[in-house]
């Protein structure tokens, strides 16, 4: 389809000029954006507005682009089939484009500005409305009265005669404010959509802002990042500009920038909390030790270019009865209080994993979930019990009644010691399995189990407790008060308590266990294996890194929370732990960073 432009101007002598050009294609687009097939300088035509397209059978489709609308033959549409051998006039702005077509040829777009003074011999033409109303001034005056009137001193007053309300979250006070829809700024976020209609659930002074103590009625369980002194002296150093705006904020009431509002505004319509951005962190972070020189850790401003090596919390000493912090740059060593090689265990081709095939419940080599088992909150793994994870290869069984074996109680030396002491007291009736011990299990291996000849329960105590006993394969034999005992077993729940980490997100479609523990190659239960700085930065990068199919762009909201004591990892002693945590709230504490 052609289309024949045909614009009609006129000099300001009144001479008309006329320009064609002709368009081959099958739609034409019209607007103030000087890119259009037509452009219409006009401040009340939108920049894309009207497309005209060839709707088959001679026909043309008029269909507005923008919001506007446009005028066809009198009427507004926003759609239209015109016919341009009856033909049109459209009304865009000022523009009056006549669409016409004469027998085969193009179709003819006429356009032309409407004259400023058309109509002027009209019979209402001397009509104005303003002689039937007041003056401008007068009507300006009386649009503000009513506007103090109803908007301001309305709520006012009837807020003023009300009874007294109280700051409660959960009811709505009596006695209605009105017109005060008209101070909102916008719908509350999808956290606070229940507090609609109760403004004074926060706003409990008039003309004040809300206030932190009123926040922390509801939010009492959140914690600070740091104490208010703390975090002052921490913070970066505002500009000058921003210092000038806080002073002006504070003498309206603000709280400041450490204040809750500072960084959740609302009345920003129904939407979820954002979490931080790595700036966010990074302002104070960055070089925080040149303002707190006390603090034990390092700075901090983009994973993947600064940030400080991981400092694990774990036991480095037996007996000890707290656990530390130590960076994994010094090498440290795990002292658990267990012999245990890792390596051995996972050997496909070791006596484990044969004993491992024959027996059903695993029908194969060992894998790291026989053992470790994912905890419902799929963030960490449950203790690993000896009865359910290593009894099935490491047999306690010292007797047998009947159908039924009897075990060794383990957990309590006092529990041993009794059961040793019923051993001795009579015959014991071989245990038969059906199957020998070899290679590793058979006498003079390192699994090898050896419970002492029962001449005595002293005997049988000690033997068991000697590292060539049944307890010592797995266990550090010591004394006690001169008594026969084994070193406490200490293995922390959770290692990294300054972070939030959750395994699921790393399952088997992302990763294998190995590719972050080295337990296949690990000999000692001394080695800690827990993945460096390094191994995380193969596939997390800061937040401004490219995301590609391996990396990840991570800001610091991803491992980390403003407010501590909320992150879902928290140890079950915490202070101000709430009532109801877990993992369905890990997403909206990590958006409760503060901005």
């Amino acid at each position: 389809m052609a289309f024949l432009i045909r614009t009609i101007d006129f000099t300001a002598a009144g001479r008309e000029i006329i320009r064609d050009r002709t368009l081959d294609q099958s739609e034409v687009s019209i607007g103030r954006a000087s890119e259009n097939d037509i452009h219409l300088p006009d401040l009340a035509v939108e920049q894309r507005h009207l497309r005209l397209s060839d709707a088959g059978d001679g026909m043309l489709a008029a269909e507005a682009i923008g919001g506007l609308g446009f005028g066809i033959d009198g009427r507004s549409e926003t759609s239209a089939r015109i016919d341009p051998n009856i033909g049109a006039e459209l009304s865009i702005g000022s523009s009056r484009l006549a669409i016409s077509r004469d027998g085969d040829g193009p179709v003819q777009i006429v356009i032309k500005q409407v004259v400023k003074d058309e109509g002027a011999h009209d019979a209402l033409q001397g009509f104005a409305l303003s002689s039937a109303l007041p003056s401008k001034r007068i009507m300006a005056w009386l649009f503000s009265g009513a506007i103090l009137i109803l908007l301001l001193s309305v709520p006012i007053i009837t807020h003023l005669v009300r009874a007294p309300v109280e700051n409660d979250p959960e009811n709505i006070a009596e006695g209605q404010v009105l017109f005060d829809a008209t101070w909102s700024s916008g719908e509350l976020s999808m956290a606070h959509h229940d507090l609609e209609g109760n403004c004074e659930a926060c706003h409990a002074t008039p003309f004040v802002s809300v206030q932190d103590e009123t926040c922390l009625t509801c939010h009492e369980e959140l914690g600070d990042h740091a104490k208010m002194p703390r975090l002052a002296e921490g913070m970066a150093p505002l500009s000058t500009g921003d210092a000038m705006q806080w002073r002006i904020a504070e003498t309206f009431g603000k709280e400041g920038p450490l204040g809750c509002v500072s960084c959740h505004s609302e009345h920003e319509g129904p939407v979820k909390l954002e979490a931080a951005t790595e700036q966010f962190c990074s302002d104070c972070h960055n070089e925080l030790d040149s303002r707190l020189t006390d603090v034990s850790f390092g700075n901090a401003s983009d994973f993947g270019k600064k940030h400080p090596q991981f400092r694990p919390q774990f036991f480095t000493a037996h007996f000890d009865k707290k656990p530390v912090r130590v960076s994994l740059d010094k090498a440290p060593k795990e002292m658990s209080g267990l012999i245990f090689p890792h390596d051995v265990h996972m050997d496909e081709n070791s006596g484990v994993a044969r004993m491992a095939i024959s027996l059903s419940e695993y029908g194969g080599p060992l894998e790291c979930s026989n053992c470790h088992e994912e905890e419902e909150d799929k963030i960490g793994f449950a203790p690993v019990e000896m009865e359910q994870a290593c009894e099935s290869c490491h047999s306690l069984v010292f007797d047998r009644a009947g159908p039924n074996f009897r075990s060794l109680r383990h957990g309590d030396i006092d529990d041993l010691m009794a059961d040793l002491a019923s051993m001795d007291r009579g015959p014991r009736r071989p245990v038969v399995s059906g199957r020998g011990r070899p290679g590793q299990f058979a006498q003079g291996g390192p699994y090898y189990s050896n419970f002492g000849r029962p001449m005595s329960a002293y005997i049988a105590i000690n033997r068991a407790l000697e590292p060539t006993g049944v307890c010592g394969e797995c266990h550090i034999p010591t004394s006690t008060n001169g008594r026969r005992d084994l070193t406490p077993v200490n293995l922390p729940d959770r290692f990294l308590m300054r972070g939030h980490f959750t395994h699921e997100a790393h399952g088997d479609d992302v990763a294998e266990c190995a590719d972050c523990h080295t337990a296949d190659t690990s000999s000692e239960a001394t080695d800690l294996l827990i993945p460096d700085l390094e191994s995380c930065r193969d596939c997390h990068l800061g937040e401004t890194a490219v995301k590609t199919e391996e990396i990840v762009p991570s800001s610091c909201a991803m491992c980390h929370g403003y407010h501590t004591p909320t992150m879902p990892w928290r140890p079950e002693d915490h202070p101000n732990l709430p009532g109801n945590g877990g993992n369905a709230s890990v997403a909206a504490i990590l958006s409760s960073l503060r901005r």
